[in-house]
């Protein structure tokens, strides 16, 4: 649909084709970033408006429907004093003295003829949205004092208890992921709430006649502040990996490798990643999935790959450099867990600095939230992989800090593409948290996290918290009883992600002044299913990890 008399220009928007899921044609928005030129013909990169940016790509003119094309808006011009241009910009401060001067006039002075729209006010709690896709909304979380406190009574499927709950007070509805609605407890900023006990009041789990359905009340606490769930406004200068989004571009916006091969998979790269420029006009990166090298291709990956017997027979040969040889069979470093063919080994970014950058090249090209360090001295990194006859295969990693401020136990997370699906994207997170439970602390992974990211560890948080709540049993006939701190101190999730999950799920309801959590059979039918399905585990008597104190190791 394509007219060769119209220039199609980058930042130009316009329809293009495409197929959806079930394989049908649909014409959504997409936005030029780039235009090539090939023997015959042009090509277009695409980056199709409110998708993925791993859905992006190169795209013939017979897609693209220039009825409805859109040129980009022209910038401004250069600001004119006396009719002439601008000598130079002007400077960030001066900018800054300018609107605070404005500010101030428009403050004292009534505009002519003109109202300068007020700034809306920031929401007290912020939303887990926030951090990932808009496709994937998340109700917001109760404040961390708020759903601290919890007390559980008994409730009989065959009374009006929980219905009448959800019938008095006001419908507040949210989008969840499947698109359903879904109420939330109404919030009321500004308003503070007397906190009825202490931060370790019970949660009273009772099993009556239908152990299938309970209901917990959250006695209010004080309104918090915390927003440590939030995006940083910038990420830390030491050992954060968060993308500010500050270096965006053209290039960066942009796939520049077109495939990998890794071992015996060849891998289509979603996003960006820095790899040398001369290899990315290759139609193949090959990279030897024992040391990560990469190689221009697989002549120099099989001459990479020479078993330790031929590196042998070369080193007779002084012209030979048998140090360019990999007689690696694993990553480097401390294999601390092994159960069945699943293996995890801990790498310290300064001790294997040359593996530890070519995983975070080979991560970047998965992940569009965090920004690529080449000082890895500040990290660890846990590779998980399988074991067959020919060695062990990385399947996943994640990276840790040394020294976390903020109580985070990860700061990547990646189970390559080949292995998704599988399982082993949550067998990475619970091995996060068997680190944190031998560390002695709550972990919670770096913000923001990707939308995949985000759906493994909603899934991770909700079993993990769900099975602790089913396995309670009572005591001397006396009713079971838990609270915020005990669940956060039993799993090493931190607390705010036990409240935000208690939302999600959507068990947390607002009844007579109280918070009230409902376990449905819906719900416990669901988990159970879900278990089921669960095959790969964690066991912690297969872990063999010492901590170490890194603030006692002055620059690791």
């Amino acid at each position: 649909m394509a007219d060769s008399s119209v220039e199609i220009i980058e930042g130009c928007r316009l329809p293009v084709l495409r197929k959806n899921q079930e394989n049908e044609d649909e014409w959504p928005l997409a936005e030029i970033l780039s235009v090539k030129d090939i023997p015959g013909r042009k090509l277009y990169y695409v980056h199709y408006i409110d998708f993925n940016k791993r859905l992006d790509e190169w795209v013939t003119p017979d897609r693209l429907d220039l009825k409805k094309l859109q040129f980009p808006k022209k910038e401004a011009k250069t600001p004119t004093k006396n009719g002439l241009p601008g000598s130079r910009p002007s400077s960030p401060e001066r900018d800054v003295r300018k609107s605070l001067d404005l500010n101030v006039q428009s403050a004292s002075a009534p505009s002519r003829g003109k109202t300068l729209p007020t700034p809306k006010r920031k929401a007290e709690s912020v939303s887990l949205a926030t951090q990932v896709t808009a496709a994937t909304p998340v109700p917001s979380l109760p404040s961390s004092a708020e759903a601290s406190q919890a007390s559980v009574y008994p409730a009989m499927r065959d009374t009006s208890f929980s219905i009448k709950s959800r019938e008095e007070h006001e419908p507040l509805t949210s989008l969840t992921t499947n698109g359903t609605a879904r109420r939330l407890i109404p919030s009321q900023p500004g308003r503070k709430r007397k906190n009825c006990g202490g931060t370790d009041e019970m949660v009273k789990v009772f099993q009556n006649n239908n152990p299938r359905c309970s209901t917990v009340y959250l006695p209010p606490g004080e309104d918090s502040q915390d927003s440590s769930d939030g995006i940083p406004s910038a990420p830390r200068m030491t050992g954060s990996l968060v993308s500010d989004r500050s270096h965006d571009d053209i290039v960066t916006r942009m796939k520049n490798i077109d495939c990998i091969e890794l071992g015996r998979h060849r891998l289509k790269p979603w996003y960006f990643s820095p790899y040398p420029q001369e290899l990315t006009t290759l139609p193949i990166l090959y990279l030897c999935e024992f040391c990560l090298k990469y190689l221009k291709s697989l002549k120099c990956l099989q001459r990479h790959l020479f078993t330790a017997s031929n590196i042998a027979q070369e080193c007779t040969n002084k012209q030979k450099n048998p140090e360019t040889k990999c007689n690696l069979r694993h990553p480097p470093g401390n294999e601390i867990y092994r159960k069945g063919t699943i293996s995890f080994f801990e790498i310290d970014g300064r001790k294997n600095k040359t593996y530890s950058q070519n995983l975070c090249l080979l991560a970047k090209c998965f992940l569009d939230h965090k920004t690529l360090y080449y000082d890895t001295d500040p990290f660890l990194f846990y590779v998980m992989t399988e074991y067959d006859s020919k060695g062990f295969h990385i399947v996943g990693y994640f990276s840790k800090e040394k020294e976390s401020t903020e109580d985070y136990n990860v700061a990547c997370i990646l189970t390559l593409p080949p292995y998704q699906r599988r399982g082993y994207g949550k067998l990475l997170i619970e091995f996060s948290y068997e680190l944190s439970k031998v560390e002695g602390k709550t972990g919670t992974p770096e913000k923001p996290l990707s939308d995949l990211g985000l759906l493994s560890y909603r899934s991770y948080w909700s079993q993990t918290i769900l099975e602790i709540l089913m396995n309670l049993k009572s005591e001397n006939g006396e009713r079971p009883q838990i609270t915020i701190n005990e669940i956060s101190e039993i799993t090493s999730v931190k607390k705010e992600d036990v409240i935000s999950t208690l939302q999600y799920l959507n068990l947390i309801n607002y009844y007579k002044g109280q918070y009230i959590l409902t376990l449905s059979e819906d719900i416990v039918e669901g988990h159970e299913r879900a278990m089921q399905k669960r095959h790969l585990r964690i066991d912690p008597k297969c872990l063999h990890f010492t901590p170490k104190d890194w603030s006692k190791r002055g620059k690791w």
